[in-house]
């Protein structure tokens, strides 16, 4: 029997009748569940009660502890860096050669068949004991060779900024995922009591996503990347009012962290309530952390010229090179470092020229300085951008976008360098030998760190979410560290 809207008794009259009248009831069980599984299951948020952030267990004994991700934001060209190409070289001027199929080849702004081929003007050189080929504009990066291996068959096939940015750094075309480094302290936690666990710097704007790119996604809160400036106060709204004593802030945090508390006690799913709290107790020592991280004064001056300090061509994004070995040097896990821009649409050589003239001695003082402490073996280094650029000449002696084959490399964090993996075709529009895609390389990186990319999930929209999606099956770890 049923009751109907108005009060009267009706009954159910077969089997097939009770099914369909009862199928709204299932549904809203189904639901129930996947609530209550979300709410307290299988992904939970941080409890006030303990240190969300505290050093959890790795999955197995990983080679790195921390990483330090250098960013080319833009599109840096493989051929102007890490990828040469003789016979490019040989048909420089020349039109694509008919055999070279390129009808699936997605340009954003014109057809590979539209220009000609264009050669790198600079020159590749055998650095290291392994020969290691690298240009002659990374040629401080050169001296590190042997430390250094390159991924040249880096691919995938979005060949707009926005997507293709957010797909190396979050693993998904879409915003509102969690970056890389949000997902490696959300799996580890942090080995600082001081600092934030994942910290970001920048040269430039950072465009198509912006924080979006060191941010938590659908992770709690607490897991997203702080930005840190170079330039006047590190960290936004840390300081205190002067006429607020330490003690009397002391009391404060204490009283807030009690009301924040209980009201967490009812609400466990909320993941702003663990991060309001954590991070004010953070921001509290902070205030004593900071500004001696920050004060690169008392640096040796030849470590500070090491880095390029002293020009002012180097001295920005040297002295993020420089924060960045200081940082996991305080136990940082994660630090992401922007140089902003390598879109070389026009000029493509000139830009080039422009942004390793910038960089390639801050990062050679940071490989460098890393190995001299012995921080090297334990810290991973990678470099990479969105994706490369087309061997066809676009407008002015520039390069479209070009997805399709790119390189990036690694070093530290137990890689064994000298060596290249991977290769693109002879003119370096695809990658043709082992492909990498991002999810294969942000497996690579999280295994170093003795993360399985599998079981490195949250629970989001009733699905177990993971950085590398469905994919991150090419994980190069064992043959990155192989001797």
């Amino acid at each position: 029997m049923r009751r109907t809207a108005c009060g009267r008794r009706e009954s159910v009259r077969s089997r097939r009748d009770f099914l369909a009248r009862s199928a709204f009831g299932f549904g809203a069980l189904a639901l129930g569940q996947l609530l209550d599984q979300e709410a307290a299951g299988a992904s939970p948020a941080p409890s006030p009660a303990r240190n969300p952030l505290a050093p959890k267990p790795q999955d197995f004994p990983g080679k790195a502890k921390a990483v330090i991700l250098l960013f080319m934001q833009g599109g840096p060209s493989h051929l102007e860096t890490f990828d040469p190409k003789p016979e490019l070289k040989r048909l420089d001027g020349q039109a694509l050669p008919a055999s070279f199929k390129s009808d699936d080849l997605n340009l954003q702004f014109m057809k590979a068949t539209d220009g000609k081929l264009m050669a790198s003007p600079f020159p590749f050189k055998k650095y290291g004991k392994s020969g290691l080929e690298i240009s002659e504009l990374f040629a401080g990066v050169g001296q590190f060779a042997d430390d250094l291996a390159v991924i040249r068959s880096c691919c995938h096939d979005s060949f707009i900024h926005g997507p293709a940015l957010t797909l190396q750094q979050t693993g998904s075309l879409l915003l509102g995922h969690p970056s890389v480094g949000a997902w490696v302290t959300y799996g580890l936690g942090s080995e600082s009591q001081n600092l934030p666990a994942y910290m970001v710097m920048t040269d430039g704007v950072i465009r198509n996503g912006g924080s979006a790119s060191y941010g938590s996604g659908f992770l709690p809160a607490l897991y997203q990347g702080t930005m840190v400036r170079t330039e006047g106060a590190a960290i936004q709204n840390l300081a205190v009012p002067p006429q607020i004593t330490p003690g009397d802030q002391r009391k404060m945090l204490d009283a807030m962290g009690a009301f924040n508390s209980r009201h967490a006690e009812s609400r466990p799913d909320d993941s702003r309530l663990a991060a309001r709290i954590a991070n004010y107790e953070l921001a509290f020592r902070m205030q004593t952390a900071a500004p001696e991280l920050m004060d690169v004064g008392r640096e040796p001056a030849h470590v500070r010229q090491t880095y390029g300090l002293d020009s002012p061509q180097t001295a920005q994004f040297g002295k993020m090179c420089l924060l960045a070995r200081r940082m996991v040097e305080r136990g940082v896990r994660f630090v992401q470092l922007y140089s902003s821009d390598w879109d070389g649409h026009g000029e493509c050589a000139a830009n080039h020229q422009a942004n390793c003239a910038r960089t390639d001695q801050p990062i050679a003082g940071l490989l460098g300085d890393l190995k001299q402490r012995g921080l090297l073996d334990s810290t991973l280094v990678v470099w990479v951008g969105e994706f490369g650029r087309t061997p066809v000449v676009q407008g002015n002696r520039g390069r479209d976008h070009n997805p399709y084959g790119f390189s990036s490399w690694m070093a530290g964090g137990g890689i064994r360098g000298g060596k290249a993996i991977g290769a693109t075709d002879e003119l370096g529009f695809r990658a043709v030998e082992d492909k990498v895609h991002p999810h294969d390389l942000q497996a690579t990186m999280l295994s170093l760190l003795g993360l399985d990319h599998r079981k490195l999930t949250y629970l989001f929209e009733g699905r177990q979410r993971r950085l590398t999606d469905v994919g991150g099956y090419n994980d190069l770890s064992k043959r990155l560290t192989a001797g």
